[in-house]
């Protein structure tokens, strides 16, 4: 499955932006898509993910802000940032686990003023 990622930017501080996922494939043939971050001199880490059931996951830093939701018709995932933080700087990647991890090509989020 190939993974086109869009929608980074600078923002300042409490601005919002919001990422979108496109997929090459039916998302509700995926059983896990996610969106997943890595600043500089930090490991890639998980930041929120969608199950096939629609289940909703978020790591503990995002929770409250930010949402992941899906199109399956569209077969697009996406990511609403909101209140955003200096801390939240990185390049977002998009996540598909199927019967191995897919990824997109990760696109930058700046958080700034």
């Amino acid at each position: 499955v190939q993974l086109q990622a869009s929608g980074g930017g600078l923002v300042q501080p409490g601005g919002s932006l919001r990422l979108s996922c496109a997929a090459s494939r039916s998302i509700f043939s995926i059983n896990v898509m996610g969106w997943h971050r890595q600043a500089p001199g930090k490991q890639r880490e998980l930041v929120a993910a969608i199950a096939k059931s629609g289940s909703t996951n978020y790591a503990g830093s995002v929770k409250g802000r930010f949402t992941i939701s899906r199109d399956i018709v569209g077969n697009t995932v996406y990511l609403q940032m909101n209140s955003l933080k200096p801390e939240d700087t990185a390049v977002y990647y998009c996540n598909a686990k199927l019967y191995e991890d897919f990824w997109g090509q990760g696109t930058q989020v700046t958080v700034s003023s």
